[in-house]
C-alpha cells in the first residue's frame, strides 16, 4: 500500500493491555505535556508525520521512519519505561499492518472491552495534538480521517458497540454484583475526568443512587458537577475524613503517581476501593492490608464477557467495513503515486517533442513549428493517457510499470515519489 509511495517507512510501535500488566502500562504511559515534548522532539530529529496515543489501556506511535527504534527510542525517553522492559511486552507494525492497527482501534476492536469507544475521543485528542504542532504529513492526515470514517459506520451499521460494557460502567456492574445492600452504601468519587464523570452518571442513572460526594483538586469544577446531578460533595482538604466514613472509594484522577496512599487510611474498616486509572492512581500496597479489596482496570474488564461474546459476533462485519476503507485508502493512494508519474512521463514527452521541433526548424526552412506544434502535443496527450489507462488497470503491477517508465523515458524519480 504504502510502498514505494514515500522514502520513509510507516511504523507503528506501542504496547497494550494484551501483552502489558497495569504497572507496565503505568510505565510507559506519557503525560500530556511529554506527548507535546515528544512531537516537537521527533520535528528537530527530522521525522516528518508522527503522532502519539496515550491511554489507560494502550501507548502508541504511529511515524513514517527510516526504522522501528527511532520511535521507540522516542516513547522509552518520555515515560519511565526502558527499551528492555519495551520488546518483552511491544508490538511493532509496518506499512499495511500498521494502517490495519490504527483502524482496528478507531472501531473498537482492540479496545479491552471489545466495542468500546472511549478510544475514538482520544484518538480525535492526539490527532489534534499534532496537527497543532504540524507534525502530521498528508499521508497520516489521510488515513486517520479514513479512520474514522470506518468507526462512525462501524458504530451506526453494526452492533459491535451494543450494551453498555465502558470501564465506568464495569465498575458500577462490580459494586452490584459484589456489595450487599448496595442502596444503602455511602460512595466517594475522587477525579472528574471522563471516567469519573460517566461512573457517576451510571450510579444515578442505573441505580438511582445519590450517596455520592464528589471530590476533585479543583472544587468549583466538584460543586458544579454535584449541583448539576443532586449529588454531595466536599472539598479536597476534607477527603481524608470523608473516606473515614465511606464505604467504597472510586478513584478517577489522572495523576502520574498515586493520589490515594496509606495516609487517607486511618481506619482499616471494610473499603473497596476501585482505580479505575493507568497509571495505578492507588498506592498497590494498600489491596494487601486488612478490610481493604483493591480492584484495577484489568479486574474490572472481566465483568463483560456476557455482553463480550454478542459482540464477537459482530467482528466479521466490522472488518469488512475496515476493507473498504483500506481499499479506498490504496486508490487514494494509487492516484498519488500516478499522478507524479505521469506528470513526469509527460513533461519528459514534452521535452522530446521540442528537441524534435526545434531541429527541424534549423534543418528545414519551410518547416512549420507552429502546426508541428499542435501535432505532436496531440500525440503526447494520447501517449500519456494510454500509459494513464494503463496504470489503473487492476491487472498492471504498477511498481514494476514505474520503474519501466523511468527507465525508458529518464523520468526523475524525485517527482515520482513526491
Amino acid at each position: 500500500m504504502l510502498q514505494g509511495i514515500t522514502t520513509k517507512t510507516l511504523y507503528n510501535v506501542g504496547l497494550s493491555y494484551k501483552k502489558a500488566d497495569v504497572a507496565t502500562r503505568g510505565n510507559f504511559s506519557i503525560s500530556k505535556e511529554d506527548q507535546k515534548t515528544l512531537l516537537e522532539t521527533a520535528k528537530k530529529r527530522g521525522i516528518k508525520g508522527i503522532y502519539v496515543l496515550s491511554t489507560c489501556n494502550r501507548t502508541e506511535i504511529f511515524g513514517f521512519s527510516d526504522h522501528p527504534f527511532q520511535l521507540i527510542d522516542l516513547l522509552c525517553k518520555f515515560s519511565k519505561g526502558t527499551v528492555e522492559e519495551f520488546i518483552k511486552v511491544a508490538h511493532i507494525n509496518k506499512n499495511n499492518h500498521a494502517v490495519s492497527h490504527l483502524f482496528r482501534i478507531a472501531t473498537g476492536l482492540e479496545s479491552q472491552i471489545l466495542g468500546d469507544y472511549e478510544i475514538v475521543g482520544q484518538l480525535k485528542e492526539a490527532y489534534y495534538l499534532a496537527k497543532e504542532l504540524n507534525t502530521l504529513n498528508v499521508y497520516l492526515e489521510r488515513i486517520f480521517n479514513l479512520a474514522l470514517q470506518a468507526s462512525k459506520e462501524v458504530k451506526n451499521t453494526t452492533d459491535l458497540s451494543s450494551g453498555t460494557t465502558t470501564v465506568s460502567y464495569a465498575a458500577v456492574q462490580y459494586i452490584k454484583d459484589h456489595v450487599a445492600d448496595f442502596s444503602d452504601k455511602k460512595i466517594v468519587l475522587y477525579g472528574l475526568g471522563d471516567i469519573g464523570k460517566n461512573t457517576a452518571k451510571n450510579i444515578v442513572e442505573y441505580f438511582q443512587h445519590f450517596n455520592i460526594t464528589i471530590v476533585n483538586r479543583t472544587f468549583e469544577k466538584a460543586a458544579d458537577f454535584a449541583n448539576k446531578h443532586q449529588l454531595n460533595v466536599a472539598s479536597h482538604s476534607e477527603l481524608k475524613s470523608i473516606i473515614s466514613e465511606t464505604d467504597i472509594l472510586i478513584v478517577a484522577t489522572s495523576a502520574p503517581q498515586p493520589t490515594i496512599t496509606e495516609e487517607f487510611l486511618v481506619n482499616h474498616k471494610n473499603l473497596l476501593i476501585l482505580d479505575l486509572a493507568i497509571p495505578r492512581n492507588v498506592e498497590p500496597s494498600l489491596g494487601e492490608k486488612s478490610g481493604i479489596t483493591l480492584i484495577d482496570v484489568d479486574e474490572l474488564s472481566k465483568e463483560t464477557d456476557k455482553t463480550i461474546e454478542k459482540r464477537q459476533q459482530q467482528v466479521p462485519i466490522a472488518e469488512a467495513v475496515i476493507s473498504k476503507y483500506m481499499q479506498e485508502l490504496d486508490e487514494w493512494l494509487a492516484f498519488r503515486r500516478l499522478t507524479p508519474a505521469l506528470n513526469s512521463l509527460k513533461k519528459s514527452l514534452e521535452t522530446i517533442q521540442q528537441e524534435v521541433i526545434e531541429h527541424h526548424q534549423k534543418k528545414y526552412e519551410t518547416f512549420n513549428a507552429e502546426h508541428a506544434e499542435m501535432v505532436t502535443s496531440q500525440i503526447v496527450n494520447r501517449i500519456t493517457a494510454q500509459f494513464a489507462r494503463h496504470l489503473k488497470d487492476e491487472n498492471t503491477q504498477v511498481n514494476k510499470s514505474i520503474e519501466m517508465m523511468q527507465k525508458v523515458f529518464n523520468l526523475q524519480e524525485e517527482s515520482i515519489n513526491a
